[in-house]
């Protein structure tokens, strides 16, 4: 069993935690100390690596500042990008992440090509077709116990048009909204803020209901996030709090904000995150070289 994130009332393990909405003076401080040379480019969050199944000392540190600061790193590979699982699995190794979501639609080693599918169980999931997918975190339908606390995204091909992502750490999401209304935060902490419908599929249980907070603090005194924008097969806790905190929210995602990048990852690049918010425009592919990214979802935290 997978160790679950906290939720507000877990209080006795995480009191010192600038998420604490109580914490009012540790939260400023971290909010200075976040902002302070906050990247405003994607270039800026790009680390060069020579040889991913063995980083140099260096390679690791600065991949690891960049988590650090924003929760999200993209790393850019030398050479000619090549249909190899192995290059995204020996980076987690590498950074303290193993255990891989090995879910549905995963392959058999635990990783997903996310390509265009038309038939089978992923042609009835939008990631597997050329449409737009709206803000995210990924698992957020998963049990609380089994939470996605990092993630990497590996491109092998792009598509020949559209397929940008749009990445915004769920840090500066937190900041804007506690600082619009700190009761906002109390609200998406609540454990039935967001509920996920069931999933049946041919009159068959995929997964039950799914209730949980929005924000959640880890025993580590860390945030981690679970969210969707979807309008349908979502419900969120009908009152009046909530509802506006939800509102808020997603028109921060929806806003214009320098904290926000966007850009498409290139063969032989990826992104190596703690399950940031996320996004992809539609795309068009070219039938011959079709687009492919391997994913790699983990329960691990990255080790930083």
């Amino acid at each position: 069993m997978k160790s679950p994130a906290l939720n507000s009332d877990d209080r006795s393990d995480f009191t010192k935690s600038p998420f604490q909405c109580e914490n009012e003076t540790a939260y400023r401080q971290w909010k200075t100390d976040k902002l302070a040379d906050y990247p405003k480019l994607m270039a800026q969050l790009i680390v060069p690596l020579s040889n991913p199944e063995k980083l140099t000392a260096l390679e690791i540190q600065q991949l690891k500042t960049l988590l650090l600061k924003t929760n999200m790193v993209i790393y850019d590979i030398d050479g000619e990008a090549e249909e190899d699982k192995s290059i995204p699995e020996q980076l987690g190794f590498q950074l303290g992440i193993q255990s891989l979501d090995k879910n549905e639609c995963a392959d058999e080693d635990g990783f997903t090509s996310i390509q265009v599918v038309d038939e089978g169980l992923h042609a009835i999931y939008i990631p597997y077709s050329e449409k737009g997918i709206n803000w995210h975190t990924d698992g957020y339908y998963n049990r609380l116990s089994e939470q996605i606390y990092s993630m990497i995204l590996h491109c092998v091909c792009a598509a020949r048009e559209g397929g940008e992502n749009q990445l915004w750490d769920p840090d500066i999401i937190y900041m804007m909204l506690r600082d619009e209304n700190p009761d906002y935060i109390k609200a998406m902490m609540a454990p039935d803020a967001m509920t996920i419908p069931k999933n049946v599929l041919d009159g068959k249980l995929i997964r039950p209901d799914r209730s949980g907070p929005v924000f959640m603090i880890t025993d580590e005194g860390r945030l981690h996030m679970r969210y969707t924008a979807r309008a349908r097969n979502v419900i969120w806790k009908d009152d009046e709090l909530t509802q506006k905190a939800q509102q808020t929210l997603r028109e921060i995602l929806n806003s214009d904000s320098e904290f926000k990048f966007q850009g498409s990852l290139q063969p032989g690049q990826g992104l190596i995150c703690n399950n940031i918010l996320h996004t992809r425009t539609a795309f068009k592919d070219d039938k011959q070289n079709p687009r492919l990214l391997y994913r790699g979802r983990y329960f691990d935290k990255i080790l930083l």
